[in-house]
């Protein structure tokens, strides 16, 4: 589904935020990015999508090269939430933010308000379409943000830190959600416990580079290579 290799990039300030990535995202599967603040994680799962361009290496998705010449057909299979649902929610109301992107991929009105019900009801946000996203709570804005992208129907969902500002009942409600799709999904997260939820592998960044990757219970129950890495066992391991 998704294949790295040799990826690097330098931000303008002389950064390299990523140093030789190589990696494969299988078909079906949940990858987790784990790794300490500035070790890439985010830089990473923007090439996913186009966001950024490899400056080195490559970035296929189903055998579609991410380079700006097929940037929209990648962006038409990968669904990316950013981690401030606020930089993706910009029109007048939930509904129509959920109906922006696929008018722009040129889905008729009437099939795309029908996909924004369905995915709105499921999210408790109906009762909330009509409301201006500024009025929503932190974590109803998480969640019209993961339906806006979701309407699109991505192949690959890829989600940077989602659970970063939701209370304890929307993080079980998200963890519900998430493990019912049916898409490829990558997720970046310090909150190694939703990783060991939803996630069957995991890869452990740092300082640009993967220095772990495999099983996510068997390398999030590794204390000594968190350790090194910036990490901490998930909490519910922590004192066993």
């Amino acid at each position: 589904m998704i294949a790295i290799r040799q990826l690097a990039f330098t931000y303008p300030d002389g950064t390299r935020a990523l140093d030789g990535i190589t990696i494969d995202v299988r078909t079906g599967g949940s990858t987790g990015i784990v790794g300490a603040n500035g070790a890439g994680k985010s830089t990473l799962v923007n090439h996913l999508n186009g966001w950024f361009v490899p400056q080195e290496g490559s970035v296929t998705v189903d055998g579609i090269d991410s380079g700006r010449k097929q940037i929209e057909e990648v962006r038409k299979r990968v669904g990316l939430v950013f981690q401030n649902a606020d930089d993706q929610l910009f029109m007048s109301s939930v509904l129509e933010d959920v109906l922006f992107g696929p008018a722009n991929l040129g889905m008729g009105r009437r099939e795309a308000e029908a996909s924004a019900e369905l995915l709105l009801r499921d999210f408790g946000l109906w009762e909330l379409r009509d409301k201006p996203p500024a009025h929503l709570s932190q974590g109803q804005k998480r969640f019209a943000a993961l339906a806006a992208v979701l309407a699109m129907n991505p192949s690959i969902l890829v989600m940077d830190e989602p659970t970063s500002d939701l209370d304890p009942r929307n993080r079980r409600k998200l963890i519900r959600l998430v493990n019912r799709l049916g898409v490829t999904k990558v997720t970046v997260s310090h909150d190694l416990d939703f990783i060991w939820d939803t996630c069957d592998e995991v890869c452990v960044m740092n300082q640009g580079k993967i220095v772990a990757a495999g099983p996510a219970r068997a390398l999030l129950s590794d204390q000594g290579l968190l350790e090194r890495n910036g990490l901490e066992l998930p909490l519910r391991l922590q004192g066993e």
